[in-house]
């Protein structure tokens, strides 16, 4: 199979969808794999490493829509990408269309194959080409969260740790998943005291046996968010529905209840989001303030931290990368039932319910397509 390898131009997005090892164990195997010059740059990877693996570099990002039967990416394809996407070419990548309608119509009226990362799904409901990133996206919401809570970017002035004598800062994190996990134990471990809620009292029974005694956990319901946000310094939102829109659990009236400073992070914008004031910014300019709460909602945080993310990504995605490549889409997906779950949209038609829903579109059933 041909793979191209586009440069990521997402703002701030450094990260690349292949390392070089990765293309050397494709064309090892006999795939062509082209990668746009710089594209592993901003990652650690120069062309070099690539070329000595055996992929070819092309200079523009249009020599490699116009080569490759499969794209490979980080991100979603951007405007710039729309018209440069073929019918029948196989996209890779993550999407989360539920969360932008111009992004599903212009996949929609391509015609391609959508493959998505986030709606990949093992029998037993894990999400694996998620869960790198949330690690990375989970641990860095503290790592964010502790830095704007700074008196000089107009957080409360709070360290989460405390020193002796000073009682440590306060953190909820929304959502006891993959996510909410990594985000607890970063802040766990700064010394901060955490509170986790979640809906499922089984996750609720599994954080409670392995978090440290500063977390607790909590049943997640309306009343015991609108009390928690009044004394808590720094608030995650780390919900998840895989595929669809993430449900809004702090709305904007619950703003006036926060105490200024306050900062929330927002780490299921890419998904709509869990707080209803976030909106997705950029690694450039991440924060803005609404009624004295600092808001993060960066919607690519992994791309700030690009040579652990990228590693970490093609690890979790080349196995099924290189059953797409070895196989085809189509029998990969017959294949393996966990890669089905990942089809969104095959040719100009709407595969995945979550999408529909979002945006009241017909549904369809993807085994009509891999027959």
């Amino acid at each position: 199979m041909i793979i191209g390898v586009p440069k990521e131009i997402k703002n701030n997005e450094n990260r690349v969808a292949l390392t070089p090892a990765g293309a050397f164990e494709l064309t090892k195997r006999g795939h062509k794999v082209y990668v746009q010059a710089t594209a592993g740059n901003g990652s650690g990877f120069p062309d070099d490493e690539y070329r000595q693996a055996g992929a070819e570099v092309l200079g523009t990002i249009e020599e490699v829509y116009d080569i490759a039967e499969m794209i490979v990416k980080v991100k979603e394809p951007i405007e710039a990408e729309y018209d440069l996407i073929k019918k029948d070419q196989l996209l890779f990548t993550y999407f989360h269309f539920a969360s932008y309608e111009p992004l599903t119509k212009a996949m929609i009226k391509s015609e391609a194959v959508c493959l998505a990362y986030e709606t990949v799904e093992t029998p037993d409901r894990k999400l694996p080409l998620l869960i790198p990133m949330s690690e990375v996206a989970g641990r860095m919401s503290i790592q964010q969260g502790a830095r704007y809570l700074e008196k000089p970017v107009r957080g409360r002035g709070v360290l989460l740790g405390g020193v002796p004598g000073v009682p440590p800062g306060k953190v909820l994190v929304l959502g006891g998943g993959i996510v909410g996990t990594q985000a607890a134990k970063m802040a766990a471990g700064l010394g901060a005291q955490v509170t986790i809620l979640d809906v499922n009292l089984n996750r609720l029974r599994e954080l409670a046996d392995i978090m440290p005694a500063n977390v607790i956990t909590m049943f997640s319901n309306e009343y015991n968010i609108r009390r928690l946000i009044k004394d808590h310094d720094l608030i995650v939102g780390a919900v998840l529905i895989p595929g669809a829109k993430a449900p809004n659990l702090v709305t904007r009236d619950m703003l006036k209840d926060m105490r200024p400073g306050t900062v929330v992070v927002d780490v299921a914008v890419d998904q709509g989001g869990c707080i209803e004031t976030c909106k997705p910014t950029t690694h450039e300019d991440p924060t803005f303030i609404i009624d004295d709460v600092v808001h993060y909602c960066v919607a690519n945080m992994p791309g700030a931290v690009p040579y652990t993310s990228t590693i970490a990504l093609t690890n979790a995605t080349f196995p099924y990368l290189l059953r797409l490549a070895n196989l085809g889409w189509k029998n990969a997906c017959l294949a393996d039932d966990s890669l089905k779950k990942g089809l969104n949209i095959i040719n100009g038609k709407v595969v995945y319910q979550g999408v529909a829903d979002a945006f009241g579109l017909e549904m369809n059933d993807a085994d009509e397509f891999l027959g």
